[in-house]
């Protein structure tokens, strides 16, 4: 079972994108079943920074990894020192 408890994770699309966006995150997850505006967004932001987005079944399965009691959409991993 997938385990992303650490204090270095961030929950949600806006911060996720915003990691991505400033070259903070690195590893995106990604719930199959997520809304299709959040698939695009986060896999076309993805893209523009080529980074690989590891992909989850379902929002529940993702929330449960992640330690929160709902379903989580998009998740990702910052860096300990990002490059400023």
């Amino acid at each position: 079972m997938l385990n992303l408890r650490t204090s270095n994770l961030i929950i949600g699309l806006k911060q996720t994108l915003k990691a991505i966006q400033s070259d903070k995150a690195s590893t995106i997850y990604l719930a199959s079943d997520a809304d299709d505006f959040i698939r695009k967004s986060v896999q076309d932001a993805c893209a523009q920074k080529n980074l690989e987005i590891v992909y989850v079944i379902t929002m529940k399965e993702l929330g449960e990894a992640c330690g929160i009691d709902i379903g989580a959409s998009t998740a990702a991993v910052i860096l300990n020192n990002p490059a400023q």
